[in-house]
């Protein structure tokens, strides 16, 4: 599509959806007008209410019994054993005693998605980054069958009493909150196994579930997540154990808070390697988008997409550190 008819075609989807038009400018460069129009037709419908059965309170196949004749309806995620769509019917998903109990985490297929990605393993060191309000944590937890230790670190004052109330409701007793930047991880004096940095970002993956961003961010304010996003990983890298694994992901679509920021991570830090994902889920990374050429390996990472998902937008990537420990 010539420059001059997209940008046409740009405003006038984004009047018809309620976009800013830079963004639906993007998705026609992107995709182009077909896969647009089922991106904006898809982003109207809300994912399903998806919960984590926790398996450090009560073994799975018992709560979900248990929940089963309360009426709640449930259907395993197919690559998640611990992951469950649910219909509520018209109770809210926080209003069971199992909730309060922390037998369930509510907790979208992506965020429990980017966990099995990090495959914990019993006894190891993990760090989980911006990790406010805990579903996260305690997943790493419960794969790790609160054996090691989990630094679960968050910058927000206020979202540290979610962090820690999250922790304490479903049982973990692996893990470590601490108030910190995540940028500034070598006092710790820890060199972890794996590191879960599940990045700040524009949030453009979420327009299923508020469609307020629609019209809430500026290309500015992707440029300055992306920015941030790179400060992490520089950070983050120095930290992880030679032969450590490091999973990035981000509730954003943009390839330049995805691609773009791994692409440029790859070319600073030649230790990195991009590993593939044991689970089968979403679609490949993008390693031509907008047709900029980068790194053939980001093909491994994945991508959840609303229009081809039924999900929130979601990004992950994989990466393993070259080294002797």
């Amino acid at each position: 599509m010539a420059e001059k008819k997209r940008k046409q075609r740009a405003k006038e989807l984004a009047k018809e959806f309620g976009y800013l038009p830079y963004m639906t400018e993007r998705y026609l460069a992107l995709w182009g007008e077909e896969e647009t129009l089922s991106f904006l037709e898809a982003c109207e419908i809300a994912p399903k209410t998806a919960i984590r059965i926790n398996s450090l309170k009560m073994p799975i196949e018992q709560t979900v019994r248990r929940m089963k004749r309360k009426g709640i309806a449930l259907k395993r995620v197919p690559w998640l054993e611990e992951g469950f769509t649910a219909d509520f019917g018209d109770r809210t998903p926080g209003s069971l005693f199992e909730h309060l109990f922390g037998h369930y985490y509510v907790q979208g297929v992506p965020s429990m998605t980017v966990v099995k990605a990090l495959d914990p393993q019993k006894g190891e060191v993990v760090m989980d980054l911006a990790s406010a309000p805990g579903g996260k944590t305690t997943h790493i937890s419960q794969l790790m069958e609160n054996t090691g230790t989990v630094f679960s670190i968050e910058l927000d004052r206020l979202r540290m009493r979610s962090l820690v109330n999250n922790i304490q409701r479903c049982g973990v007793t692996n893990a470590i909150a601490l108030r910190g930047d995540a940028r500034k991880l070598d006092g710790l004096g820890v060199a972890p196994d794996r590191i879960l940095l599940d990045a700040p970002c524009s949030g453009e993956g979420l327009i299923p579930l508020d469609p307020a961003r629609k019209r809430s961010k500026t290309m500015a304010d992707i440029r300055y997540c992306a920015t941030r996003q790179d400060e992490l990983l520089d950070s983050v890298i120095k930290t992880l154990a030679p032969g450590g694994v490091l999973v990035y992901s981000t509730c954003s679509i943009a390839p330049e808070e995805n691609e773009y920021v791994i692409d440029s991570i790859l070319g600073k830090h030649p230790e990195m390697k991009i590993i593939q994902i044991d689970q089968e889920f979403g679609v490949p990374g993008y390693t031509q988008p907008y047709g900029v050429s980068l790194d053939v390996s980001l093909s491994q990472s994945r991508r959840f997409l609303p229009h081809i998902h039924g999900l929130e937008g979601f990004f992950i990537c994989k990466m393993r550190k070259e080294g002797d420990r």
